[in-house]
């Protein structure tokens, strides 16, 4: 049996983004042509890869289990081209990277400069996703690396440690508030709250420690950044939660004042998200000992 590592490229993009039109567009090909080779895909492993009716295209079981092993493939194509076309010219690759927005904003710009600036050969694509997003990239192999909060994402991954952040409340100078030191939880439940989105972890945390505490969670407005969710705190639409070197980034610029947050769930743990150590390439396995910085033994989840 061979298989066309084209034909292999084409289905990871029809699967993506659930359209065979859109996928042959982004792999500059014709649909007629795209089509043509999803058949001869399936003729050749033997399987139907996708059910095809009056109302579209809909992937079969065996699509979704040969998604996971085709991206492990042409991951290994990949970095089996980048590093022997240029082979003389020392370290370079290509390392894919996930993590949530906590480590984007507060640790991973320094960290990848210097990595970088030290490698300057390799490669890093990174991606902004959700914790949970983060670890089922990472265990579909649609990432080699992830950062994300400390938690249980299941046995497909292993977690290693890598920092600590601190959530903070963040007001207006002028609030109420403003003149703390530090608050309990319950002292800003009766006031206006800035979220962050649904399904992420900090409005996880806070909808949950409100349903614990029997209070309302007074969310008036939701947003998808940090640097979102100080301009309307700024604007006066609320109070906000997010981690402390977040807000600093954007505390004077603003006018806004960050008060510690007396809570015990207030000091967070960050980690690193891979499937094994044992099946990192040459060059992720420098990023995961870069990052690291020689933290203690891998932890299984």
């Amino acid at each position: 049996m061979k298989l066309d590592p084209v034909s292999l490229r084409l289905f990871v993009a029809v699967m993506e983004e659930n359209a065979i039109a859109r996928a042959a567009a982004r792999e500059h090909i014709a649909a007629s042509a795209a089509s043509r080779r999803l058949a001869e895909l399936e003729d050749t492993l033997e399987v139907a890869l996708f059910s095809r009716s009056n109302r579209g295209t809909q992937p079969t079981a065996a699509a979704y289990a040969l998604l996971n092993l085709a991206r492990g493939v042409l991951n290994e194509l990949d970095g089996i081209a980048t590093q022997m076309r240029d082979y003389g010219a020392g370290v370079r690759g290509h390392v894919r990277v996930v993590a949530n927005i906590s480590a984007i904003t507060q640790f991973l710009p320094a960290e990848l400069q210097r990595f970088m600036a030290k490698h300057p050969q390799v490669q890093v694509q990174l991606q902004e996703q959700i914790s949970t997003a983060v670890a089922q990239s990472v265990a579909e192999n649609a990432a080699d690396v992830g950062i994300l909060n400390h938690g249980n994402y299941g046995d497909q991954v292993t977690l290693l440690p890598y920092r600590e952040d601190e959530l903070v409340v963040a007001v207006p100078a002028g609030h109420a508030l403003a003149r703390r030191r530090s608050l309990k939880f319950t002292e800003i439940l009766p006031f206006d709250i800035v979220g962050m989105h649904t399904g992420s972890a900090i409005n996880n945390l806070l909808m949950r420690n409100a349903a614990e505490l029997e209070m309302p969670l007074r969310l008036r407005i939701q947003v998808t950044s940090y640097d979102a969710l100080c301009l309307m705190v700024s604007a006066g639409l609320g109070v906000g939660v997010l981690p402390l070197g977040s807000a600093q980034i954007y505390r004077k610029a603003l006018a806004l004042r960050t008060i510690a947050l007396d809570e015990p769930w207030a000091l967070r743990r960050l980690s690193l998200c891979v499937r094994s150590l044992e099946s990192l390439s040459g060059v992720a396995r420098l990023l995961v000992d870069h990052l690291r910085g020689g933290a203690q033994e891998p932890e299984r989840t």
